[in-house]
């Protein structure tokens, strides 16, 4: 069935949800503040890097299912209406819900009668029932809806979804339901669960993960110790049914937009509820450890020693980006490397294929990647780009001023590299040492 939805906020959430909803048959009205947002929206302009998203804003458009606004009278018709706010992460760590709550406090002199509010941005425990009190009006249901969305895969993420996560009090169970018929075309499993448990599972799963990749790195540590390999340790473990082979790849830290202000904000919700969470803390302090030890793995390999001076030495950066698939830079691991490394006293240049610009006095970010090798005593790989595998290591080789390359993300091919002639470092590996 086609309803009229309404989505405040066109970001990264509410734009892939507007688009999709479009996609899957509904009416879509988008409302944000930003009047030059809305202006590149309504002419097909899409500024966030992901795959698929700009056709099917400008199929939405081009069909007359898809409006943006920045009038927020134009949700008085709709039966849905989707949060896709920002939550960001607080000074004390808790999440940062002011732009939502207030909002939420202008809704209810705008929709009518039964209009389902949804909640998609990623919230604290127990925000859909503050939501419901700052509305004040019984006859408009709150339900819990977080999204599950990567970047870089947010559209095939939305349209093929894993599960779909639906919250409410008992009472809105009619009104959940008709948020679960949303995706109906998607056929994904939907589980209806209470709010407080929905809102959890979002916070719960993106900090599994970051524990799941601080384990890892710490894990290749110990392989360096004892000569063990973390890229045969990681697929071993991976075989096994109950793990799984995803986040099971060293790297200098996890990072983005989510990981970093999700487990903050789980570690502050279960310190308001008295309950020591130590082992998420702990992933948190070795996820700030693990950008040192890549800096240090950087300056033994070009000077020798973990402490030694990198004051003018030129460094080539291939990424810069949190991961691949996005130019996102917010809580990027391989851009605090860079900072540290200038910090240090490095001249870095920096090729990353989303990225094009970043502060001037900490990097050089050029558009070909074979420019930032010229010169440089080192070439380090920080984001996990599977076109870096491709490039012409000889060509690369022969324009530094020495042949050694850091992989920071085991990315690449250690006899491709030694057949270039890079002398190679990997994290938790043997460089002298291939495996099958």
């Amino acid at each position: 069935m086609t309803e009229r939805v309404g989505v405040i906020g066109a970001g990264y959430v509410g734009l892939t949800s507007a688009a999709c909803f479009t996609h899957l048959g509904h009416q879509v009205v988008c409302v944000d503040n930003d009047q030059s947002k809305v202006d590149e929206l309504d002419r097909g302009e899409v500024t966030i890097a992901e795959p698929g998203l700009t056709e099917l804003v400008q199929d939405g458009l081009g069909c007359g299912r898809l409006r943006f606004t920045t009038d927020t009278r134009e949700l008085s018709g709709v039966d849905v209406v989707l949060l896709c706010l920002p939550t960001p992460k607080g000074k004390d760590g808790d999440a940062d819900v002011r732009v939502l709550e207030e909002v939420v406090t202008t809704l209810p002199g705008l929709l009518a009668p039964g209009c389902v509010v949804v909640t998609k941005s990623t919230v604290p425990v127990g925000t859909g029932t503050r939501l419901a009190e700052l509305l004040g009006r019984p006859d408009l249901p709150v339900v819990s809806n977080p999204e599950f969305l990567r970047e870089g895969h947010a559209v095939e993420d939305f349209l093929k979804p894993d599960r779909i996560v639906i919250g409410s009090v008992p009472e809105s169970r009619a009104a959940a339901e008709r948020v679960a018929d949303l995706y109906g075309e998607t056929n994904a499993p939907v589980w209806f669960t209470d709010p407080a448990s929905a809102e959890l599972a979002k916070y719960a799963s993106n900090a599994f993960l970051a524990l799941k990749v601080s384990y890892v790195n710490i894990l290749a540590e110990l392989c360096e110790h004892y000569g063990a390999d973390i890229r045969d340790v990681g697929r071993l473990m991976g075989l096994d049914s109950r793990i799984g082979p995803a986040f099971l790849v060293p790297g200098p830290g996890w990072g983005g937009s989510c990981l970093p202000k999700d487990t903050a904000a789980l570690l502050r919700t279960a310190e308001h509820a008295g309950v020591d969470f130590g082992i998420l803390r702990d992933a948190m302090k070795a996820n700030a450890r693990q950008r040192a030890a890549v800096v240090r793995k950087i300056r033994r390999a070009i000077t020798g020693v973990s402490d030694g001076s990198l004051s003018g030495i030129r460094i080539g950066l291939l990424g810069l980006a949190f991961k691949a698939g996005t130019g996102d830079l917010r809580d990027s691991p391989a851009l605090a490397v860079a900072h540290e490394l200038a910090r240090s006293g490095a001249v870095l240049t920096a090729y990353d294929p989303g990225v094009e610009t970043v502060d001037q006095d900490t990097v050089q970010v050029v558009d070909d990647p074979y420019l930032v090798a010229k010169d440089a005593a080192a070439l380090v790989v920080l984001t996990e780009w599977p076109e870096f595998r491709e490039l012409d290591w000889e060509r690369l080789a022969a324009a530094t001023e020495r042949a050694v390359v850091v992989d920071a993300r085991n990315l690449l091919d250690p006899a491709t590299l030694a057949e270039a002639g890079f002398t190679h470092t990997g994290l938790g590996t043997d460089p002298n040492r291939r495996t099958g």
